[in-house]
């Protein structure tokens, strides 16, 4: 999953694609370094980020939307978005999944995914602004399974199908460079085997705590080994701001694996 931020304040390229031209070229650039998922966020989730209306976001995101789609039929378009109007407006113009980083069941939301029968990725951010840091009762593995869980129980009551369904367990959010560390070493623990699994790690601030890195378009390297431990550790997906180096990984990850899962079923 390639990210595409069209907004003036994302922690990493905050205003690089703000103009939708620029963005629209950034968005087929995506798809041609081989991203097979292009998430489109028009409201940045960084710390101490500052909440637009959803009209200011929709406005954002429209010429945007509609350009990628336009450019291609095929590739699959995630919004990044906590608010039900602009979800609504995404799904009925060519998106096809909901990115929610609300951290909670939002009713309204998952009428539209009952209804359109689009991808919900949800995600364990505790509910609080994402630079407020909680402490997690039992550690934070116990508090993402358990959030993971209660909305799984939910969906399923609602009427929505696991299908549907995609987890992220929210590295970045309201966590500390020590819970990040404990959630990818056991980043298994929270994967199911019959529900898709999300890992956003790249160029985040855990990265550049254990790299040194303290600009995060130089934390490039330590997002990919990163990457590559949660995929060997079953996560399904891998959102990422440096499209061509993760799709270079990616191409020798499946190659070797490909290889050893032929060695071991022969």
């Amino acid at each position: 999953m390639g990210i595409l931020n069209v907004t003036p304040d994302s922690f990493s390229d905050g205003g690089k694609f703000f103009d939708a031209g620029e963005a629209v070229k950034r968005g087929i650039e995506i798809i041609e370094q081989g991203a097979e998922i292009i998430d489109i966020g028009a409201m940045s989730t960084r710390p101490g980020s500052e909440a637009v209306e959803y009209t200011e976001e929709i406005r954002r995101l429209e010429p945007v939307l509609d350009k990628i789609r336009a450019y291609s039929h095929s590739i699959i378009i995630s919004v990044d978005t906590v608010n039900p109007e602009t979800a609504l407006f995404a799904v009925k113009n060519g998106a096809d999944i909901i990115n929610d980083v609300s951290g909670y069941f939002n009713k309204k939301t998952a009428e539209i995914v009952k209804e359109y029968k689009c991808g919900w990725i949800v995600t364990h951010t505790g509910n609080v602004p994402a630079q407020t840091v909680l402490k997690y009762s039992g550690g934070v593995v116990k508090s993402v399974n358990d959030f993971f869980d209660e909305i799984i129980s939910k969906c399923i009551t609602f009427g929505i199908s696991k299908d549907n369904l995609c987890l992220d367990p929210g590295f970045g959010f309201a966590k500390t460079v020590e819970d990040n560390v404990e959630l990818l070493k056991n980043l298994e623990k929270t994967v199911r085997k019959d529900i898709a699994h999300i890992t956003g790690l790249s160029r985040k601030r855990f990265i550049g705590a254990l790299t040194g890195e303290k600009n995060p378009e130089d934390r490039v390297i330590g997002t990919v080994a990163a990457d590559l431990i949660a995929l060997m550790k079953g996560t399904d997906i891998i959102r990422v701001h440096d499209v061509k180096e993760a799709a270079q990984s990616l191409n020798i990850y499946n190659s070797i694996y490909k290889e050893i899962n032929k060695w071991i079923k022969s």
